[in-house]
Protein backbone atom coordinates (compact mmCIF):
# COMPACT_ATOMS: atom_id res chain seq x y z
CA UNK A 1 0.00 0.00 0.00
CA UNK A 2 3.04 2.29 0.01
CA UNK A 3 3.58 2.11 -3.77
CA UNK A 4 2.84 5.42 -5.49
CA UNK A 5 0.33 3.86 -7.91
CA UNK A 6 -1.58 2.21 -5.06
CA UNK A 7 -1.60 5.46 -3.06
CA UNK A 8 -3.12 7.14 -6.11
CA UNK A 9 -5.85 4.46 -6.28
CA UNK A 10 -6.57 5.10 -2.60
CA UNK A 11 -6.93 8.82 -3.38
CA UNK A 12 -9.50 7.99 -6.07
CA UNK A 13 -11.29 5.85 -3.49
CA UNK A 14 -11.30 8.82 -1.10
CA UNK A 15 -12.62 11.12 -3.86
CA UNK A 16 -15.43 8.66 -4.53
CA UNK A 17 -16.48 8.67 -0.86
CA UNK A 18 -16.28 12.46 -0.62
CA UNK A 19 -18.35 12.88 -3.80
CA UNK A 20 -21.01 10.46 -2.55
CA UNK A 21 -21.21 12.32 0.77
CA UNK A 22 -21.64 15.58 -1.14
CA UNK A 23 -24.62 14.13 -3.06
CA UNK A 24 -26.11 12.62 0.11
CA UNK A 25 -25.94 16.00 1.86
CA UNK A 26 -27.70 17.67 -1.07
CA UNK A 27 -24.74 19.87 -1.96
CA UNK A 28 -23.70 20.89 -5.44
CA UNK A 29 -20.92 18.73 -6.83
CA UNK A 30 -18.05 21.20 -6.83
CA UNK A 31 -14.43 20.65 -5.88
CA UNK A 32 -14.85 23.00 -2.87
CA UNK A 33 -17.94 21.16 -1.54
CA UNK A 34 -16.47 17.71 -2.15
CA UNK A 35 -13.16 18.65 -0.50
CA UNK A 36 -15.02 19.41 2.80
CA UNK A 37 -16.56 15.91 3.04
CA UNK A 38 -15.18 12.90 4.92
CA UNK A 39 -13.29 10.18 3.09
CA UNK A 40 -14.67 7.56 5.52
CA UNK A 41 -18.05 6.19 4.40
CA UNK A 42 -20.11 3.68 6.42
CA UNK A 43 -21.42 1.85 3.33
CA UNK A 44 -18.03 1.29 1.71
CA UNK A 45 -17.26 -2.01 0.00
CA UNK A 46 -14.23 -2.32 2.29
CA UNK A 47 -16.59 -2.30 5.28
CA UNK A 48 -18.85 -4.82 3.56
CA UNK A 49 -15.96 -7.23 2.94
CA UNK A 50 -14.73 -6.87 6.52
CA UNK A 51 -18.19 -7.44 8.04
CA UNK A 52 -18.81 -10.41 5.73
CA UNK A 53 -15.49 -11.96 6.77
CA UNK A 54 -16.26 -11.54 10.49
CA UNK A 55 -19.80 -12.93 10.03
CA UNK A 56 -18.43 -15.90 8.09
CA UNK A 57 -16.00 -16.74 10.88
CA UNK A 58 -18.71 -16.42 13.56
CA UNK A 59 -21.37 -18.41 11.68
CA UNK A 60 -18.91 -21.14 10.63
CA UNK A 61 -17.73 -21.43 14.22
CA UNK A 62 -21.30 -21.73 15.52
CA UNK A 63 -22.13 -24.40 12.92
CA UNK A 64 -18.92 -26.24 13.80
CA UNK A 65 -19.82 -26.20 17.53
CA UNK A 66 -23.45 -27.24 16.95
CA UNK A 67 -22.62 -29.94 14.39
CA UNK A 68 -19.04 -31.14 15.03
CA UNK A 69 -19.59 -34.36 13.07
CA UNK A 70 -20.33 -32.28 9.94
CA UNK A 71 -16.73 -31.18 9.55
CA UNK A 72 -15.29 -34.50 10.70
CA UNK A 73 -17.38 -36.55 8.24
CA UNK A 74 -16.18 -35.10 4.96
CA UNK A 75 -14.20 -32.09 3.86
CA UNK A 76 -16.36 -31.84 0.73
CA UNK A 77 -19.55 -31.78 2.80
CA UNK A 78 -18.09 -28.99 4.97
CA UNK A 79 -17.14 -27.00 1.85
CA UNK A 80 -20.65 -27.51 0.41
CA UNK A 81 -22.26 -26.28 3.66
CA UNK A 82 -20.02 -23.20 3.70
CA UNK A 83 -20.82 -22.45 0.04
CA UNK A 84 -24.53 -22.90 0.77
CA UNK A 85 -24.26 -20.43 3.69
CA UNK A 86 -22.38 -17.79 1.66
CA UNK A 87 -25.47 -16.02 0.20
CA UNK A 88 -27.03 -15.83 3.67
CA UNK A 89 -23.84 -14.49 5.24
CA UNK A 90 -23.45 -11.89 2.48
CA UNK A 91 -27.11 -10.89 2.83
CA UNK A 92 -26.66 -10.30 6.55
CA UNK A 93 -23.50 -8.28 5.83
CA UNK A 94 -25.35 -6.19 3.24
CA UNK A 95 -28.16 -5.45 5.68
CA UNK A 96 -25.64 -4.47 8.37
CA UNK A 97 -24.02 -1.99 5.97
CA UNK A 98 -27.42 -0.62 4.95
CA UNK A 99 -28.47 -0.12 8.57
CA UNK A 100 -25.14 1.53 9.40
CA UNK A 101 -25.68 3.97 6.52
CA UNK A 102 -29.21 4.90 7.59
CA UNK A 103 -28.81 5.21 11.36
CA UNK A 104 -26.28 6.84 13.63
CA UNK A 105 -26.29 5.29 17.10
CA UNK A 106 -24.00 3.32 19.39
CA UNK A 107 -24.79 -0.04 17.77
CA UNK A 108 -24.18 1.19 14.21
CA UNK A 109 -20.99 2.97 15.26
CA UNK A 110 -19.69 -0.26 16.78
CA UNK A 111 -20.79 -2.19 13.68
CA UNK A 112 -19.09 0.33 11.36
CA UNK A 113 -15.89 0.80 13.38
CA UNK A 114 -13.82 -2.07 11.89
CA UNK A 115 -14.67 -1.09 8.30
CA UNK A 116 -14.04 2.60 8.97
CA UNK A 117 -10.71 1.66 10.52
CA UNK A 118 -9.81 -0.34 7.39
CA UNK A 119 -10.66 2.73 5.29
CA UNK A 120 -7.76 4.53 6.98
CA UNK A 121 -5.64 2.18 4.87
CA UNK A 122 -7.75 2.01 1.68
CA UNK A 123 -8.57 5.73 1.28
CA UNK A 124 -6.34 8.79 1.18
CA UNK A 125 -7.06 12.53 0.88
CA UNK A 126 -7.36 13.33 -2.84
CA UNK A 127 -5.97 16.34 -4.68
CA UNK A 128 -8.30 18.58 -6.67
CA UNK A 129 -7.65 16.86 -10.03
CA UNK A 130 -8.59 13.51 -8.49
CA UNK A 131 -11.69 15.08 -6.89
CA UNK A 132 -12.72 16.25 -10.38
CA UNK A 133 -12.54 12.65 -11.60
CA UNK A 134 -14.65 11.55 -8.61
CA UNK A 135 -17.24 14.23 -9.43
CA UNK A 136 -17.34 13.17 -13.10
CA UNK A 137 -17.81 9.52 -12.09
CA UNK A 138 -20.67 10.34 -9.71
CA UNK A 139 -22.34 12.58 -12.28
CA UNK A 140 -22.11 9.81 -14.88
CA UNK A 141 -23.90 7.48 -12.49
CA UNK A 142 -26.61 9.77 -11.10
CA UNK A 143 -27.55 11.79 -14.18
CA UNK A 144 -30.27 10.13 -16.23
CA UNK A 145 -29.23 8.80 -19.59
CA UNK A 146 -31.33 10.25 -22.38
CA UNK A 147 -31.11 9.99 -26.13
CA UNK A 148 -29.97 13.62 -26.22
CA UNK A 149 -27.13 13.03 -23.74
CA UNK A 150 -25.97 9.99 -25.70
CA UNK A 151 -26.07 11.99 -28.93
CA UNK A 152 -24.15 14.88 -27.32
CA UNK A 153 -21.50 12.49 -26.01
CA UNK A 154 -21.17 10.87 -29.44
CA UNK A 155 -20.80 14.32 -31.06
CA UNK A 156 -18.15 15.32 -28.51
CA UNK A 157 -16.19 12.13 -29.15
CA UNK A 158 -16.47 12.63 -32.92
CA UNK A 159 -15.26 16.24 -32.62
CA UNK A 160 -12.32 15.24 -30.41
CA UNK A 161 -11.43 12.47 -32.84
CA UNK A 162 -11.50 14.73 -35.86
CA UNK A 163 -9.32 17.33 -34.12
CA UNK A 164 -6.68 14.75 -33.24
CA UNK A 165 -6.51 13.23 -36.71
CA UNK A 166 -4.59 15.31 -39.24
CA UNK A 167 -6.26 15.81 -42.58
CA UNK A 168 -4.26 14.49 -45.54
CA UNK A 169 -2.86 17.29 -47.62
CA UNK A 170 -3.54 17.50 -51.31
CA UNK A 171 -0.74 18.57 -53.67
Amino acid sequence: SQMSDIKRVFKYHGAEHKSIFCVEHGLELTVENVRKQSRFHPRCGTSFIFITLILSIIISSVINVLFPELRQTSLWLWIAVKLFMLPFIMSIGYECIRIAGKHDNVVTRILSAPGLFMQRITTKEPEDDIIEVGIAAIKAVIEPVTEESVAETAEDVAEEGSESVAEPQQD
